[in-house]
């Protein structure tokens, strides 16, 4: 039988053996952003929505900065200037300068909108968590938010204003009265899914007392719906308040607002169009703006809107 050959480390390195060439990534490596651009560069909906409510939000606190006068002074002898290096907005029918009402103007919408948003959320997700969790008085409260959602909320906003004087304060409350059945009805639905889960169960089979399951099981569970709610609610409130005020509703006219400067300047509109196209374009762009917030939000707070593993 013929041993096998054993090959000495001299053979070894004098035979010329083919190394097989390194294998190229199949993938290439994922650079990973963070700080600022990274955060805008992940959610471009989030920042630029967010970018423009808060230079929207920073015009309006610090509106005396902005090269403005005073908003209510008159001045005959200039009405109807067109736009010009002096008036960059026009003047309307009154001399009172169109740039600084809507620069002003940003106070009132921004002020109505951000507090029916957190007022209809406390009221409204209150009234959620309490009828989708206690099943008696489901029935009840139910009822009632049905009858205020068959009612427009424009209507609903233009019927409790009527009772009323015009205020910005007054608005508020109508159109958060207006916006809570909405919220409540989402609310509901959200706990009715939470309270048929595991961990609610097992919490009411320990004898947990049902204020302590509502905050420590289901509220943290409606955070992330209730928050992207609340921004298209403060959309809604802004066009909201602008349609009272255009209709002579909402704020008193002494007051600058969007809405009361379209209001002023329709009989003007076809001769002097801009007195009405600026403070339409400044609405535009923030409901446009708190509208791709909240969208950003949605997709950030839900996994299964995510784009991005």
């Amino acid at each position: 039988m013929a041993s096998a050959s054993v090959l000495s480390p001299a053979d070894v390195s004098a035979a010329k053996v083919a190394a097989a060439a390194p294998m190229g990534d199949i993938m290439p490596p994922v650079k990973a952003r963070h700080g600022l651009w990274g955060f805008i560069y992940r959610n471009p909906t989030i920042a630029i929505g967010g970018g423009i409510v808060l230079l929207m939000v920073i015009m309006a606190v610090f509106a005396p900065l902005f090269w403005t006068v005073d908003p209510t002074a008159l001045a005959p002898a200039r009405r109807t200037r067109e736009p010009s290096a002096e008036y960059w907005f026009g003047t309307d029918m009154l001399g009172r300068d169109v740039y600084s009402r809507v620069i002003y103007g940003a106070r009132v919408s921004l002020i109505v909108g951000f507090s029916v948003a957190i007022c209809a959320s406390i009221i409204g997700l209150t009234i959620g968590l309490v009828s989708g969790f206690v099943r008696w008085a489901d029935s009840i409260v139910m009822r009632v938010m049905d009858g205020m959602m068959s009612i427009p909320p424009i209507l609903l906003a233009i019927a409790l204003m009527a009772l009323t004087r015009g205020s910005v304060q007054n608005v508020i409350i109508a159109i958060t009265i207006a916006e809570v059945p909405r919220v409540s009805r989402l609310v509901r639905g959200v706990v009715l899914s939470l309270r048929e889960q595991p961990y609610v169960d097992a919490a009411v089979a320990a004898g947990t007392r049902t204020p302590v399951i509502i905050w420590r099981h289901i509220l943290p569970n409606t955070i992330a719906p209730m928050t992207v709610q609340a921004t298209f609610i403060c959309a809604s409130a802004m066009i909201t308040e602008s349609i009272l005020s255009f209709i002579g509703a909402g704020t008193p006219p002494i007051i600058p607002s969007w809405g009361n400067i379209m209001a002023e300047g329709r009989a003007l509109w076809q001769v002097k169009p801009y007195i009405v196209f600026f403070p339409a374009v400044f609405l535009s762009i923030t409901v446009l703006a708190v509208n791709m917030l909240g969208d950003g939000l949605r997709d950030t707070l839900d996994p299964r809107m995510a784009k991005r593993i």
